[in-house]
């Protein structure tokens, strides 16, 4: 047996950072989620710094900011060619790594430097892989075992329900061969099989509650009747105008049915409560095979959901709603954190790496530019980034943003339009100060600041002095290391 600790990095995809019952979330239950909370420290004030799937893991997997991993929009099939990630590492240093579930990375069964994937890949990328005349088991391991399960034409997309819709229903087959068990299953069958000698380093990452919004019927049920609050509206919503469909329902904005955005919340709240306890099973296998008191975990999301605040769906957006993430980390007896602590420092996904590295003993690449939350979760006073910069290509622009944890700077580069938020006391930021005289030397400031991080950039936002609009944007840096493909 080893004495070294064990790492448990649980991942969900589009968790918005509100959605735990422990910071307050009026409707949603997570009681299993909370006694992770409970028995570690919560990051109230944690970011996905480019909140779409693909650059957020890129920034997980190696603790880089965007201005090094390149990627700063949503762009699939460009390769990752990064030498440094945070399986690597651990492989490296004699521990047994394994990732179960979602990857999306490019192409599709690069390890990123585990010694062994089990990929559940999204309804998207397998019927992608279709429509290009490739065989979908070459990009997903669940389809072929569903097939095992329910017969040689099973497939798990034919209820209709698309992977980007607000379009809402229960799963269709049994609860047992929903996406969330069969990665949490999986995950659970490598406790049984790890080599006891080594520690490990397992990556559980599910799909939900990313759409298609298709729970288990209990799970959708019991949110369908409940009431629910109002979408947040703010005084700013015009500025999306132009991109409102209400015809298509994986519109990124749109004023839809009520009833349609209701059964929609329900969906995505129900995916939460059967996550919630497909995690508190995984962690009563990790319990059962004697590794859960040498064990950190961390469970963290790779950015939010819209959901209807300000008519907005999806994510891609600078908003709380999209780039704000829930994050917990839990530790051993004797690992110092401080149990039931919650700290409202800015901390973001380039963090996740250093934090686990340094749970495990190992050295920190000089590459890495994140920063360790240890200190903090163990209630140190430490010296943290006064500002986090965010930012992503969306209709043809780049929205650029800033934050502290209580104020947040946007900038539109296509336009020039600014947006101010007091997140203390706007918390839904209804209220743009932008455009208030009062804000103006604030707003100076900001801008300052904005122009500070994107001196240097090849798209020209900045002369050094004052920010540029209209400057051709791209999903991908051509400048950026460990980057290569189509549009890099």
């Amino acid at each position: 047996m080893t004495d070294r600790p064990n790492l448990l990095l649980l991942m969900v995809d589009q968790w918005r950072g509100d959605c735990l019952s422990a910071a307050g979330h009026p409707v949603v239950q997570t009681p299993f989620l909370d006694r992770l909370a409970a028995q570690g420290v919560r990051f109230s004030r944690a970011y996905s710094a480019v909140p779409t799937c693909i650059p957020a893991r890129a920034a997980l997997h190696t603790g880089l900011g965007q201005r090094s991993h390149g990627r700063v929009g949503y762009q699939d099939g460009v390769e990752w060619n990064y030498d440094v990630t945070l399986a690597g590492e651990l492989t490296r240093h004699g521990y047994q790594t394994q990732a179960v579930g979602k990857m999306h990375v490019y192409p599709e069964r690069s390890q990123l430097g585990f010694q062994n994937v089990i990929l559940h890949s999204p309804t998207g990328i397998v019927r992608t892989a279709r429509q290009r005349g490739r065989d979908p088991d070459l990009v997903d391991d669940y389809l072929p075992w569903l097939r095992q399960q329910l017969g040689r034409d099973a497939t798990y997309f034919d209820h209709g329900v698309d992977s980007n819709s607000l379009v809402a229903r229960p799963w269709d087959k049994p609860e047992h061969t929903h996406p969330t068990n069969f990665v949490a299953t999986q995950a659970a069958d490598f406790l049984r099989r790890r080599d006891p000698r080594k520690p490990f380093f397992l990556h559980v990452s599910f799909n939900a509650p990313h759409p298609p919004y298709d729970p288990p019927g209990w799970a959708f049920e019991q949110f369908l009747h409940r009431d629910m609050p109002d979408s947040p509206v703010g005084d700013w919503t015009d500025v999306f105008g132009d991109q409102h469909d209400p015809a298509n329902p994986a519109a990124f904005a749109g004023r839809f049915d009520p009833h349609l955005l209701h059964r929609a919340k329900a969906g995505y709240y129900g995916h939460m409560a059967h996550v919630d306890q497909q995690i508190s099973y995984l962690l009563g296998e990790l319990e059962q095979h004697g590794a859960r008191e040498n064990t950190y975990v961390c469970f963290v999301s790779d950015h939010g959901e819209m959901l209807g605040d300000h008519h907005l769906f999806r994510k891609g957006f600078p908003y709380e709603g999209s780039a704000r993430i829930p994050m917990i980390l839990a530790g051993p007896e004797g690992s110092g954190l401080k149990r039931g602590g919650v700290r409202d420092d800015v901390v973001e996904l380039r963090d996740v790496m250093p934090t686990l590295l340094e749970c495990a003993s190992v050295p920190v690449p000089e590459t890495v530019e994140g920063r360790s939350l240890l200190s903090l979760a163990r209630g140190d006073d430490v010296p943290w980034r006064d500002v986090l910069h965010g930012e992503h290509t969306l209709f043809g622009q780049s929205l650029q943003w800033l934050t502290d944890g209580r104020t947040k700077y946007v900038w539109f580069s296509g336009s020039g339009r600014e947006q101010l938020f007091d997140l203390i006391a706007d918390p839904q930021e209804t209220r743009d100060l932008a455009g208030e005289p009062s804000m103006a030397q604030t707003l100076v400031q900001w801008r300052s600041s904005l122009i500070a991080q994107l001196t240097g950039r090849e798209e020209g936002f900045t002369d050094g002095g004052r920010l540029m609009t209209g400057r051709p944007v791209a999903a991908c840096l051509s400048t950026a290391t460990g980057l290569s493909g189509s549009g890099a």
